[in-house]
């Protein structure tokens, strides 16, 4: 998974932006579309996108708006529309922040750090008796250890860092299996399964892992 996608049309801005980043030390993919940058995080994903609004083809309040219906992945639009208009309008679509150009390259450095260190400092995931140990790859219910495998890890990790959001079979399978993995997408459904087996009370009728039904899978 790449740690920022920069959204930016303009290439000399855009790359100097990212190298900027990358000397702060992440992972940053450029792209110079909305189409471009969509392609981008379905075979990458990203832990942070900074979109600028006037792109050609799709606008970023439509790469906004696709990336939320999917994921709460934070989103700062950097634009030159400073309007009241246009921030309400980014914000409703689902963006973390809104910042003005011309901006101050350290106050979006700053914003950037506070993002991870907030949301991806954190070595565990607690949600109630459930405890997710992300650097030991450990699960504990009720501070018992559950014997989990590697895809099962991989697999309640995302879901957990989605919480609440309905999350798509096709993108749990590429996210954990991969785009071109020879397993049946049936595998799914059976680790799922395996999942509910160890965490719930009763796995027929599961209240952490939920069935959205013609859609994929939430947890609550």
């Amino acid at each position: 998974m790449a740690d920022i996608i920069v959204v930016e049309d303009n290439e000399e801005l855009g790359t100097l932006l990212s190298d900027f980043l990358r000397a702060e030390g992440y992972d940053v993919y450029l792209a110079e579309s909305g189409e471009e940058s969509l392609e981008i995080y379905e075979s990458e994903g990203a832990k942070l996108v900074i979109l600028d609004l006037m792109l050609p083809g799709m606008d970023g309040f439509g790469v906004c708006s696709r990336i939320r219906r999917k994921a709460n992945t934070p989103i700062i639009i950097v634009s030159a529309r400073g309007g009241k208009e246009d921030k309400l309008n980014g914000l409703l679509q689902g963006a973390d922040d809104y910042i003005e150009k011309p901006y101050d390259i350290d106050i979006l450095l700053a914003k950037v750090n506070g993002i991870f260190q907030r949301r991806y400092s954190s070595d565990e995931i607690v949600d109630g008796s459930l405890r997710l140990d992300k650097r030991g790859r450990h699960i504990y219910l009720k501070n018992q250890e559950i014997p989990v495998t590697a895809r099962e890890f991989d697999l309640l990790l995302y879901l957990m860092e989605n919480k609440g959001k309905a999350v798509s079979k096709e993108e749990l399978f590429c996210k954990i299996w991969g785009f071109d993995s020879e397993s049946e997408p049936q595998t799914l459904t059976v680790h799922i399964r395996w999942l509910r087996e160890k965490l719930e009370k009763n796995p027929k009728k599961p209240e952490r892992i939920l069935t959205v039904w013609g859609v994929g899978y939430r947890f609550e």
